[in-house]
């Protein structure tokens, strides 16, 4: 039998397989990549063998929408799918050999929905996935239930957060970690508060660069700021890509009422966009983007890998009626 995982290298895709592996250790074949690269599936081999006992895929936080091509053939190639997201997933296939798990509420996340599946044993690493996936009000509600003080809630906010902020980046130079390294690193800990107090983990080495990213952001060319839209955009550079989502999160949540888009430049002067729904009306961003050829996303978080200059003003017209 070969295994293979399949994951998002944000903080939602990472420590979904991080709760899964610490409750079912796999010896498996990470596939994996910067959070925009999500037509991952495609890199799982097909081998025509119709054998359905020689292939087991966990595909993990990446759209199934996206994959929808990839998905049939290893179906077809006989390959046992375990599935699980909160994206976009248009229409799901029925094959015995597809264990799909899909929620698209915009106040879940794939960390959250394999939680439930695994009853909870691994619960403090779901609640740190939710916080790097902005579902702030959520991931607050967990963690008092959870009977976790606010200094520890605190504390897994800000280990989601810097992983989610690792995964950002045109390629992989643009990170600190890649994000199977980084899987590697995390899954050793037995909870995110082990990860937390050791000096040496990569959270402390995040967290300084992140802090460094951070403040150059505050610099960012304002493009439109009105009662519906705040929109800015960043330079191209390294710094610039990797902050763009945790920087728009933070915005979205300084700015409940107002969609907010981040425009970073990509080398070729596309743009790679960002966008945050409002965090008082969570819908339709992945909508919204899906309209752009390079675009997709959920209903609260979405974007556009490569935006031509010339479709910009389309983008902000779009996004201010959509929430106007």
């Amino acid at each position: 039998m070969t295994y293979y995982d399949v994951f998002n290298g944000d903080a939602d895709g990472i420590l979904s397989l991080v709760q899964l592996r610490q409750v079912q250790p796999r010896d498996s074949i990470l596939i994996t990549g910067v959070k925009r690269d999500i037509e991952l599936l495609k890199q799982v081999p097909i081998d025509g063998s119709s054998n359905s006992s020689g292939k087991t895929i966990t595909v993990l936080d990446v759209s199934m929408e996206k994959n929808k091509a990839a998905l049939q053939a290893q179906l077809t190639d006989g390959a046992d799918v375990f599935y699980a997201d909160h994206h976009r997933s248009g229409n799901i296939p029925q094959q015995v050999n597809l264990n799909a798990n899909i929620d698209l509420d915009a106040n879940t996340c794939t960390a959250l929905i394999v939680d439930k599946l695994l009853n909870g044993e691994k619960h403090h690493w779901a609640i740190a996935a939710a916080y790097g996936d902005n579902l702030i009000s959520v991931a607050d509600s967990l963690a008092k239930t959870a009977g976790l003080s606010e200094t520890e809630a605190e504390q897994l906010k800000e280990l989601g957060v810097l992983i989610n902020y690792n995964g950002y980046g045109e390629s992989l130079d643009d990170l600190h970690f890649e994000p199977a390294n980084l899987y590697n690193n995390l899954v050793q800990y037995p909870s995110p508060f082990d990860c937390i107090s050791d000096q040496h983990s990569p959270f402390h080495l995040l967290k300084n660069a992140y802090q460094s990213d951070l403040k150059k952001a505050q610099s960012a060319v304002v493009v439109n700021d009105d009662d519906t839209l705040l929109a800015l955009e960043l330079e191209d550079a390294a710094w610039a890509r990797r902050i763009s989502g945790v920087f728009g999160n933070q915005l979205a949540n300084q700015n409940p009422d107002k969609a907010i888009l981040i425009l970073t430049q990509n080398t070729d002067s596309s743009y790679r966009v960002s966008l945050r729904a409002p965090i008082n009306n969570k819908q339709g961003a992945g909508d919204v983007c899906s309209q752009f050829e390079t675009g997709g996303g959920r209903a609260a978080a979405a974007g556009i890998n490569n935006l031509p200059q010339t479709e910009l003003k389309s983008l902000l017209s779009l996004v201010s009626r959509f929430y106007g």
